[in-house]
């Protein structure tokens, strides 16, 4: 039974799908707009909204929590020092996602996510 279940699995173990979330999360970053499956971009909103959150901290400790969590420094220090800083008085709400018309060879619903 689906109790208490919120996350969606996408038909991945673990690991595998953490990794998922690090690898959309660190393109995201880097990027600051992807285009994904409108699932995959559903599931990544909590992930990176709670990233952007602890980066307004600013603190070394911040900084170690996240690169802990997706890994890459370079994406990190972007996330700190340039996008953190852009929402200090907004209390949520930090990416935007807009529906695009469904993949033609699969017929995925698709969309892009990008920070607001």
């Amino acid at each position: 039974m689906r109790h208490h279940s919120t996350k969606k699995k996408f038909s991945r173990e673990k690991n595998v799908r953490n990794a998922l979330m690090r690898s959309l999360a660190r393109n995201l970053i880097r990027d600051e707009q992807i285009t994904t499956t409108l699932p995959k971009a559903k599931a990544l909103r909590p992930y990176i909204e709670k990233l952007v959150t602890k980066a307004r901290l600013g603190s070394v400790s911040a900084r170690r929590g996240i690169v802990s969590q997706i890994g890459g420094t370079v994406e990190v220090k972007k996330l700190v020092d340039t996008l953190a800083p852009k929402y200090k008085s907004r209390t949520g709400g930090y990416t935007r996602i807009i529906k695009l018309p469904a993949r033609k060879l699969d017929a995925a619903a698709m969309a892009v996510i990008e920070f607001v």
